[in-house]
């Protein structure tokens, strides 16, 4: 398993799920200190861990990153593109380099990564690249122009992505999740010109509700795309039903729903340029600094899971319903308990009415 963006959040919780089933897995960020934390955490759940420090905008160094993992731990199965960087801030604030720099990591990171399994893959005939969406993939909000920006590319290069694969009949496959609001480390040490503290669109999420959709995607790859969280189905919705109407309730809403009350810390680390991890150093790990508040579990996701046992029992049940009020239909026409007597009918005589 690769798993790109492993030191902090979604990729730190799926690397460590990962090594919980057992699976050898590449772990790829920029920030050496936070790697061997990571990996140390693989190596302690039950699994092999293989750190690579590498910047994903780096298509050279993702590449070799690839061609090393499948030499030191056999070929790749699964890649996870999770890694990612933006910018919190109106459009008209954010600078070319800062927007560069992000594109370049969230959207071409997710090429290079995506490239480097197909070279790998393809020759086999098998394989199953995974694509750490969010619901701003299909629905922007103000404040994250490049963040939703990187995420609407994504998800474009994956559908053309998977027609080809679909053309070629192609063994490899490929999927996208799409992901709700989630309790990330990011939002400490996200580029920010926010006055107030930037946070996650509420309801929130724990990391590992979306690790565990993406382990779930690994193993059910036919599906194109899934939706983790009942705020991103409807936000979806919304979007295909009234997006004008969303349009302004975010114009109304957006600000405020993603700033805490606190003040923006002046001296807090910044991971455009640098990794965070290593200033200090420090591990920010998988979670943020909203667990009070983030759910652990997703009902949506669950009944996601398994809406085929649950379309069918609901058939069966729809189907006995119907059998029991027809037999009752019946038997009320024909007489049964608490139906009138009739009286026999004999020849030569008219029945009893």
């Amino acid at each position: 398993m690769v798993v790109t963006g492993a030191t902090g959040g979604v990729g730190r919780a799926v690397a460590r799920a990962f090594g919980a089933r057992g699976s050898s897995v590449a772990l790829l960020a920029r920030g050496e200190y936070a790697l061997e934390r990571a990996a140390e955490e693989v190596r302690e759940a039950g699994g092999r861990a293989l750190p690579l420090m590498v910047d994903v905008s780096d298509p050279e160094a993702v590449d070799a990153a690839a061609a090393r993992t499948e030499a030191e731990l056999g070929p790749i199965d699964v890649w996870v593109n999770a890694a990612f960087a933006t910018v919190f801030a109106p459009v008209a604030e954010i600078s070319p380099k800062e927007l560069r720099r992000a594109t370049e990591v969230t959207y071409f990171g997710f090429v290079h990564g995506t490239q480097a399994a197909l070279r790998h893959m393809t020759p086999r005939d098998r394989g199953t690249i995974v694509q750490v969406g969010s619901a701003l993939a299909r629905r922007s909000v103000p404040l994250q122009a490049v963040y939703c920006g990187a995420k609407h590319a994504i998800q474009g290069f994956t559908e053309s992505l998977r027609c080809e694969l679909l053309h070629d009949r192609s063994g490899v496959r490929v999927t996208m999740v799409q992901m709700p609001g989630l309790n990330t480390p990011q939002f400490s040490w996200v580029l920010t010109r926010l006055p107030r503290h930037p946070r996650p669109v509420a309801p929130v999420y724990q990391p590992e509700v979306a690790a565990e959709a993406v382990l779930y995607a690994a193993d059910h790859p036919g599906r194109g795309e899934y939706w983790v969280g009942g705020s991103t189905v409807a936000t979806l919705f919304g979007q295909k039903l009234a997006p004008g109407l969303l349009d302004r309730y975010l114009a109304r809403t957006g600000y405020d729903g993603q700033q805490t009350d606190e003040p923006v810390d002046p001296s807090r680390p910044v991971n455009l340029w640098e990794p965070p991890d290593d200033a200090a150093p420090a591990d920010y790990g998988a979670h943020g600094v909203f667990d009070d508040e983030s759910h652990s579990r997703s009902l949506q996701f669950w009944l996601s899971r398994h809406r085929r046992p649950l379309a069918l029992a609901a058939a069966v049940t729809t189907t006995a319903a119907a059998a029991l009020a027809d037999g009752a239909r019946r038997r009320s026409r024909c007489g049964g308990a608490g139906a009138p007597a009739r009286r026999a009918v004999y020849p030569g005589r008219r029945p009893w009415r």
